[in-house]
């Protein structure tokens, strides 16, 4: 227990300490089963946090919840996650917090309770309610209609549909950190923002105001670096081959101070790594504009943070501020736009990327004709990729995979009827008897499914009640707006001093030593064009992609402090247009974070719909950073002397 005996697991025994540590269990609903036990046996922690909800998951949950009211959450937090430490955690005193509630949190509280009473154990666990936005939006659409202001939108002018799967308002911590305050020791929310269970756990272990805005920025950043499992410790790293023991990564722990401080750490003994590459890499994983990062209870500026290795797999953070955010929270809700199928066959032998795609264009024409007859229109939307071709590379493809003597062929499509889908499930098998030979792979007629489309809006707080449900009573929430959030502003202001004392916006501009080169002396001049390299991104900079509905978002980090200025240069906005124009049909904007040397793409309309909605093998554009690190770009050779070599530490 660190050497700090009985009171380590006494949340407010370390609280007086002014340290907590935070484990985070869960990435997403399907995440390894490994987190919990290991963090619970090895990694000492005072709070046990899980996310489980991505943007589509929770009208994943709202289907399921309409067949069986008994479900709707994320039934592996209770019949895995805490099946299998649950006696541990109250043992230890660990205090858990969970998003798994979905779109029915007093369900699965019921479910856990239920567990513990299985289990002999006695456990208070609160819910937190408040999120669902439905009778909202029935409000909203009544309101704008009565007041002639049209049809009621979302962020990017689309009508609302009439009829919604799901819609969620994104709340923040202070419901959870109500929660925890009243003496919960689980927590169980529905949709709130994924760093939330974070900050909530951290508002009340420190007793952090609602309008102490740097630290509540701090917590959120300590909530997003976590949020999702091991990709803060080595999981999806650029330098992949790198990270040590895959079967054995360790999971995520946040050591957090009361002055907004914290180190970045895994269990003893585990597999993975700590870094601040690798920290770096998931700081920008899924945002946007890094100066103003909007929470429910905060917006965060990033721009400044710094990152510095604190010893072997431990990296200390500082440098995040915070201001006040608006009176609105971000909602998200879900529809169904049609049905969805896809297919795969494999293809072996002479020519068998041309035979792949010549199958894939006939299944097309073939089902289109039979629609005609039939009266049915076209289908919504098809695309054929041929697999193991670098299809999503486009123009940039390596042309010798063309000759590849195996390929796979997947054929997907949109259609706003199921008979439809179900006809082209129909039409995939055939194709092993009839066309191309050596076409094999079948697995049986692809599944049709609803075609869900994500879309937010923003609604004002004032229109929901946040509460906690605890020991059969309900707290009502209070959610600042309007002239407190104001009010909290100013005195958030007044404290900001407190929060990194010391360091100045001037001193972190130069935290380079991410990279483990501090000391190092900038190029001078530069060489002449003759003189100059051309090498991949990927000799130059670490990369990771994420995603927002149809938004990918691409975080660049440079290897050392000299290649900074190479990529300001060289890296613009219009030139991963350009590269990635194939894929990316809207705006690109480029986001410096001279903290961490590292620069945030937002590419607009990238991922062909993204999440459910689009037909692409990569929807949520994992591969984005992968594709743009293969962009050449042109260095002068000291500068690149100037990376460290690979390893560790890094």
């Amino acid at each position: 227990m660190n050497g700090d005996g009985e009171g380590a697991r006494d949340p407010g025994a370390r609280a007086r300490k002014r340290s907590v540590r935070i484990g985070g269990a869960s990435g997403f609903w399907g995440d390894s089963a490994l987190g919990a036990p290991q963090l619970v046996a090895h990694g000492d922690v005072d709070f046990l946090v899980f996310d489980y909800l991505a943007e589509t998951t929770m009208s994943i949950l709202a289907g399921a919840r309409l067949r069986n009211p008994a479900v709707g959450y994320a039934t592996d937090f209770v019949d895995i996650a805490m099946k299998s430490v649950l006696r541990e955690i109250v043992e230890r005193g660990i205090r858990v917090i969970s998003n798994a509630g979905g779109v029915a949190p007093q369900a699965c509280a019921r479910a856990l309770v239920e567990l513990a009473q299985s289990q002999g154990v006695v456990l208070d666990v609160a819910v937190v309610e408040g999120d669902d936005a439905m009778p909202v939006v029935d409000a909203l659409r009544e309101a704008s209609a009565h007041a002639g202001e049209g049809a009621f939108v979302d962020v990017e002018g689309r009508s609302v549909p009439a009829k919604l799967l799901s819609a969620n308002a994104y709340l923040g911590a202070l419901p959870i950190r109500a929660a925890l305050d009243a003496g919960a020791q689980v927590v169980v929310t529905g949709r709130c923002v994924d760093s939330a269970v974070t900050l909530g756990a951290l508002m009340h272990a420190f007793d952090w105001s609602a309008g102490d805005y740097d630290r509540l920025a701090a917590g959120s950043l300590a909530g997003h670096l976590i949020e999702c499992g091991c990709q803060a410790t080595g999981g999806l790293h650029t330098d992949w081959e790198t990270v040590p023991d895959w079967p054995n990564i360790g999971y995520p722990i946040v050591e957090c101070t009361a002055d907004g401080e914290f180190v970045v750490t895994k269990p003893p003994r585990t597999g993975g790594k700590v870094t601040p590459a690798v920290v770096a890499e998931q700081l920008l994983y899924e945002i946007g504009d890094p100066a103003a990062y909007r929470l429910p209870d905060v917006v965060c500026d990033f721009r400044q943070v710094h990152l510095s290795a604190d010893g072997v797999d431990r990296v200390r953070v500082r440098g995040a501020r915070g201001r006040a955010p608006d009176g609105r929270y971000k909602v998200s809700a879900t529809h169904v736009d049609g049905y969805r199928s896809s297919a795969t066959l494999t293809i072996i032998g002479i020519d068998a990327v041309a035979k792949a795609r010549r199958t894939g264009e006939a299944i097309l024409a073939r089902t289109r004709t039979m629609f005609a007859k039939l009266g049915w229109p076209d289908y919504s939307a098809a695309l054929v990729e041929v697999l193991g071709t670098e299809s999503g590379y486009g123009p940039h493809a390596n042309a010798a995979l063309q000759a590849a003597r195996e390929a796979v062929l997947r054929v997907s499509v949109r259609h706003p009827r199921r008979e439809a889908l179900e006809l082209f499930s129909r039409e995939i098998a055939p194709a092993g008897t009839s066309w191309a030979p050596a076409t094999t792979g079948a697995t049986g007629r692809p599944p049709v499914s609803p075609s869900i489309r994500q879309l937010a809006f923003f609604v004002g707080k004032n229109r929901f009640a946040p509460a906690v449900v605890f020991r059969g009573e309900r707290i009502e929430v209070e959610i600042p707006t309007g002239d407190r959030i104001a009010d909290d502003a100013r005195a958030g202001d007044a404290d900001a001093g407190d929060s990194d004392a010391g360091d100045s916006d001037a001193d972190l501009a130069h935290g380079i030593d991410l990279v483990g080169d501090a000391d190092l002396v900038p190029v001078a001049g530069s060489a002449a064009a003759a003189d100059l390299v051309e090498v991949p991104l990927v000799r130059l900079a670490w990369a990771r992609s994420g995603d927002k509905g149809d938004t990918s978002n691409i975080g660049i980090v440079a290897r050392s402090a000299a290649l900074v200025p190479v990529l300001r240069a060289q890296l613009t906005a219009e030139r991963v247009a350009a590269h990635l124009a194939h894929v990316v049909e809207g705006p690109v904007v480029r986001y410096e974070l001279p903290g961490i040397g590292g620069f945030n793409f937002v590419c607009e309309r990238a991922l062909g719909g993204g999440g459910m909605t689009s037909l692409r093998n990569d929807p949520l554009g994992k591969g984005m950073a992968q594709m743009l690190l293969s962009m050449p770009l042109r260095v002068d050779p000291r500068r690149l002397a100037s990376i460290p070599a690979p390893g560790r530490s890094q």
